[in-house]
């Protein structure tokens, strides 16, 4: 019976109204943000970019009093030592970046998994080549080179110190380049492991029976990978940019080669010093796209997600 009884319509004590009858609270709509601040700062930040290079590309056609000639341009690649001093570049820009990851990934991955107390050690000798100026690094590698030969004339070392200094691929550039480069690899590279559970997933492959080495290039390397693609990035541009260290010990990659012809040929240092920026971002934009692309297996097809057509077999 008393549910069969209507109940009383839900009241105000003061008014007698219905809940139900009061007037709803407007809703506040969120104020869209000003898009004017953005585009102002993006055009300001484009033309700080643009204006220069703009400047500087109307400076190698435009002659004045002769008007526009592409001369800069075309005869670059002609150019006595352009080609094989942007060669050497490339080639001991890979050579430092697989030195460098080599050194880096290991033994991060061994303090992350073995000895979290040594990992502040590791990262000041990381990031004590930022303090040293290259000034002072040079100096101190010319005075091995010149201590070696004559120490160690008479042992097998003294071909090795020639050997790295061939003029072909100078392996001391590599390994003075490996030092300098060692605080980016290092930044990048520990910021992805911070993001990633590494023991877990060492401790889940080992437990399903994989090797260390298997664990190490088809699980935390995967992981890694846009870590890895950064590091290679800031490597790239600090080895086709860097001036400094290999001038003072007298060879001649890319850097060097520009600075050279730029008092002879002042138009054609100009646009070489632009077909290596564009160069350097075609690079870098391969970087980043390989540091991006999925990892993970392929999404299934449509057709794999159909149930299977079950068969009926006649009985005989």
């Amino acid at each position: 019976m008393a549910a069969m009884t209507p109940t009383a319509p839900d009241t105000t004590p003061e008014t007698g109204a219905r809940a139900d009858d009061r007037p709803a609270a407007p809703v506040r709509r969120a104020r869209p943000r000003p898009r004017v601040w953005r585009g102002l700062v993006l055009g300001l930040g484009g033309a700080y970019f643009l204006v220069p290079l703009i400047a500087s590309f109307v400076f190698t056609v435009h002659t004045p009093g002769q008007g526009v000639s592409f001369a800069a341009y075309t005869e670059l690649l002609g150019a006595e030592g352009f080609l094989s001093s942007l060669l050497l570049s490339l080639g001991l820009a890979a050579a430092t970046i697989a030195l460098s990851l080599l050194l880096a990934v290991p033994a991060l991955v061994a303090v992350r998994l073995g000895a979290p107390r040594l990992r502040p050690v590791i990262e000041v000798l990381c990031t004590l080549p930022l303090v040293v100026p290259p000034i002072a690094l040079v100096t101190g590698i010319t005075t091995v080179l010149r201590w070696g030969p004559d120490h160690l004339s008479r042992t097998p070392l003294y071909q090795t110190f020639l050997a790295v200094q061939n003029e072909d691929f100078p392996v001391v550039l590599v390994l003075a380049y490996t030092v300098m480069a060692l605080p980016f690899v290092y930044r990048s590279l520990d910021a992805g492991l911070r993001a990633v559970d590494v023991p877990t997933l060492v401790e889940a492959a080992r437990n399903c029976g994989a090797s260390r080495t298997y664990v190490m290039l088809r699980v935390i390397l995967p992981n890694l990978r846009s870590s890895l693609a950064g590091a290679a990035f800031l490597t790239l541009a600090l080895v086709l940019g860097e001036f400094t260290v290999a001038s003072l010990l007298g060879f001649r990659p890319f850097a060097v080669w520009i600075v050279s012809i730029s008092g002879a040929q002042a138009r054609m240092s100009v646009a070489v010093s632009l077909l290596s920026l564009l160069v350097t971002w075609a690079l870098l934009l391969v970087l980043s796209r390989a540091g991006t692309a999925p990892t993970g297996p392929r999404a299934p097809s449509r057709t794999s997600l159909r149930a299977p057509r079950r068969t009926v077999r006649k009985e005989s």
